[in-house]
Parts: C-alpha cells; structure tokens; sequence
C-alpha cells in the first residue's frame, strides 16, 4: 500500500507541475521613456532626408515565455509631440495636411504575432492606426537581451525597423520641385529603440 501512495504522489505532482507550467502567468514589461526613442525618417527634395521623432509615447509588453515569441504589444504615440527641429514645420506635420492631431491626436500599434527568425531576430506583424486608417506592418525586430540592472530592475532591450507608405494613411500633402521630384517622400522610415522593464 506504501508503494501505491508513493506512486500517486509522485503522479500527483508531476501532473501539478504541469498544469502549472500550462498556466504561468504573463509577465508585463512597460517601456521604459528614460532609454528610448522613437524616430522617423523622409526624403526631402530627393536629395536628403530629414529626421524626427516623438516625445510622448507608452508602450505595454506581455509574455509567458521568457523568449518573448509569444508576446502581445501594444504601443501608442502622442502625435503632438512631434519633434523635427523645426517649430513651423511641426506645425504644418500637426495640421490637417499630414497628423491632423487636432482630430486624431493618437497613433496606434497593436501586434498580431512576434516570430523567431533566428538567433536574436524576429518580425513584428501588427496593426497600425495613424488618422483613421488601420493596415499591416512588419518590423525587422533585434532583441538586445534581458538583464538585471543597477537598481534590481528586470530590463529587456529590442530594436524594431519598418517603413511605411505615408500617403496610404491620409497623410497626402506633397509639392513638386522645379524637377518635377516630390518635396517629401512618400516613404517614412521608422526606427523605434526601445528598452522595457518587467512589472514588480
């Protein structure tokens, strides 16, 4: 009789150990503004690019797997806050010929699957809202590692690269150089550094 309740109760914690692997709780990571950016970058007269970013965003990670391929993100960015170096040009980017903040201060990402590539790269699929339009973008995405840091704070680094066609989300505004070349470009490079910490 020994034997058999040895049996079950090795049984019964094996089956413990894996209902609870079956049901870890995901973990939360928040952006961290202190270590990130959020930049953009667009031709300008053909022959240059000009660079901004955006000031004011936040940013959500959740995960069970301590590889992240099963995370959730969602990311939203402050249109305002828009910073070009240029004060009448963030001007013009907030009006209605590009953001139209007035109407839709917010942009939007929300992810639909984070996938391993190989090694440390992965591709970001998800939706983004930019006015009133919502489409599919891909991000090359390097993830940088997890690690402790001075203050015992559990950090997470990755580097997500896209583009996007700016004119496919009413951002349509454009005028022809004496050339005949457009004075900004249609396409709008995108390059968020981004360091993220654990929720305690």
């Amino acid at each position: 009789m020994k034997k058999n309740h040895v049996i079950k109760a090795l049984l019964f914690g094996m089956l413990s150990i894996i209902i609870a692997n079956g049901h870890a709780y995901a973990q939360s990571w928040q952006v961290d503004k202190v270590h990130s950016t959020v930049r953009f970058n667009v031709s300008h007269l053909v022959i240059s690019e000009v660079e901004g970013s955006f000031k004011v965003y936040e940013g959500k990670i959740e995960s069970k797997k301590p590889d992240f391929t099963d995370a959730v993100i969602n990311f939203k960015v402050d249109v305002n806050s828009i910073h070009t170096d240029n004060s009448m040009r963030d001007e013009h980017l907030r009006s209605p010929d590009f953001f139209n903040a007035k109407e839709y201060p917010n942009m939007s990402f929300k992810s639909t699957s984070f996938r391993k590539k190989s090694g440390n790269k992965y591709e970001l699929t998800g939706d983004l809202t930019i006015r009133d339009v919502t489409k599919k973008v891909v991000f090359d995405v390097t993830y940088g590692g997890t690690i402790k840091d001075g203050y015992g704070n559990i950090k997470s680094g990755f580097k997500a690269v896209s583009s996007i066609d700016r004119i496919a989300y009413g951002l349509k505004w454009n005028a022809l150089t004496e050339a005949g070349g457009a004075t900004v470009g249609k396409e709008v490079g995108i390059t968020l550094n981004l360091e993220f910490a654990q929720a305690k």
